[in-house]
């Protein structure tokens, strides 16, 4: 989902105003042993396999909560609650041998109950998980012993071992899943220790985990802040060590230019794009939707909302993945292309619809921009500015608006184009069939050819107008090391940070 980010990337959350009259130094009287992570966006709840923000998982994972694999900063798979794993000739069934004493934060132990529970309850009926398709593609879990786990998928998936190191994916148990919305018990190094909403999460070291003696940070607070300048005036202030990813990237430079900071600029998997509802009045015309996409101009939306600091896209799927396909030109602006596709579709004199943004300033700041666009071409936007909470409920849940602007910052959710109920509302067979092929696909070459077929057809269709790649413009205090350069899934893994 955003990230959904929502985040599925685009960022969920809730982004809140920060003050910082009122910001506590008390995780920095415990000097090199504490650590202040500010994020843009405040998590609506604190368990991933139940809503696909991006703030979740930033906070929650590889921090409290952990998945049978897990991944390194370039995406390469790792073992995590599962040490190892056997695969079949027929590559239908993983065989998984767990870590043995692991316990989850309240004492409880980890076995294989906790997975077929977790993987169960995310594929049942009710389930609210972003992932659901992950967990209704197995067909069989078995447990042979507390220590083994056989999952038998109903056909081969290439992305299996990965998908499982989702945050979508981390395991729970079944005597505290129900509560883990607001107190999440996992198996990671740190359990929650407090959670002020409008303020911060608070997480402690993990006395029970099997590694506690090598984690050196033992007390983390996530401080949201919203505001662009308000992030630049807590790390200035000392308030802050981390911002993962900061608002305003144009401060980037005077960070360089500051001695007591670092500033690592990489990439993230957030694919932001001028979502489209495909079924709603006028956008329902992919003539209309092709006139729009020839109407944005890409280049000025990044110079003027990201201070040049992004990668252009044209189709849903990360530039630095091997199997992108650069689709930059199919729509390359032009007024009169987009004015004749108005007149075709019956729509010569334009229309009006609304640009619902959510509080983040990559999308409020590439709204104005946009908004400026389309009105070359006669379609009158009015811009309305919502919190996470209604953008959640009014644009994704309810699929009630024209356009919007998020990022998704879900590693490989292209997927997301093959389900019809989804917040675009798009409906394709053919898409379908290429997600389908490049899931199943065992071959790398076979894979990115579906992959590639996938992408063009979401964009021959012009679902929406896909603007640019997230980029990560980390900002930390000197000293401060272990972070990671690029988020090929949007996490903070604190067990790894330490300062020197």
């Amino acid at each position: 989902m955003i990230a959904k980010h929502f985040s599925q990337g685009a960022r969920i959350g809730a982004a809140l105003v920060f003050s910082l009259a009122i910001v506590a130094g008390s995780a920095h009287a415990q000097g090199n042993r504490a650590l202040v992570i500010g994020m843009t966006l405040e998590p609506p709840l604190l368990d991933p396999t139940i809503n696909a923000a991006a703030a979740i998982a930033e906070v929650t994972q590889l921090n409290v909560y952990e998945g049978l694999t897990r991944i390194d900063e370039l995406g390469r798979v790792l073992p995590a609650l599962a040490e190892r794993w056997d695969v079949s000739p027929d590559a239908r069934t993983y065989t998984f041998h767990l870590l043995r004493g692991v316990k989850f934060a309240d004492g409880t132990d980890f076995d294989a109950g906790d997975v077929k529970f977790t993987f169960e309850r995310n594929a049942a009926p009710e389930s609210t998980n972003s992932r659901k398709s992950y967990f209704t593609q197995m067909e069989r879990i078995a447990t042979p012993d507390a220590g083994t786990v056989a999952i038998t998928l109903k056909e081969p998936s290439a992305l299996f071992l990965f998908n499982l190191a989702e945050n979508a994916s981390v395991i729970v148990a079944p005597e505290s899943a129900a509560t883990n919305r607001s107190n999440p018990i996992g198996t990671g190094p740190y359990k929650l220790e407090r959670w002020t909403p409008g303020d911060s999460v608070v997480l402690t070291k993990n006395a029970l985990h099997r590694n506690a003696a090598r984690v050196q940070i033992e007390r983390v607070t996530f401080k949201f802040i919203g505001d662009g300048a308000a992030q630049i005036a807590a790390l200035q202030a000392g308030d802050v060590d981390l911002f993962s990813n900061i608002a305003a990237v144009e401060a980037a430079p005077q960070f360089q230019r500051d001695a007591r900071f670092q500033v690592l600029i990489g990439s993230t998997e957030g694919e932001t794009i001028l979502a489209m509802n495909n079924k709603r009045g006028p956008l329902a015309d992919v003539r209309v939707r092709r006139a729009i996409s020839h109407a944005v101009d890409r280049r000025e939306v990044i110079l003027g909302a990201q201070s040049g600091i992004a990668v252009p896209i044209g189709t849903h799927f990360a530039p630095h993945n091997p199997a992108y396909v650069d689709l930059t030109g199919m729509y390359p602006p032009d007024l009169a292309k987009a004015r004749e596709l108005l007149r075709e579709a019956g729509v010569p004199n334009g229309f009006d619809v609304v640009l619902t943004l959510p509080p983040v300033d990559y999308a409020r700041r590439s709204g104005e921009i946009i908004a400026a666009q389309l009105g070359r071409v006669g379609i009158r936007v009015k811009m309305e500015e919502v919190e996470w909470a209604r953008w959640l409920d009014v644009v994704y849940t309810q699929k009630n608006y024209d356009l919007s602007i998020v990022s998704h910052v879900e590693p490989m959710d292209i997927t997301v184009y093959g389900n019809p109920n989804y917040y675009f509302q798009y409906d394709s067979a053919p898409l379908r069939d290429a997600l389908a092929r490049a899931n199943r696909a065992t071959d790398v070459a076979e894979q990115n050819r579906a992959w590639g077929d996938a992408q063009r057809i979401i964009t021959q269709d012009a679902v929406n107008v896909f603007l640019f790649e997230l980029p990560k413009v980390a900002v930390a205090k000197k000293g401060l090391a272990g972070l990671w350069r690029n988020w090929p899934m949007t996490l903070d893994d604190v067990a790894a940070m330490r300062w020197e």
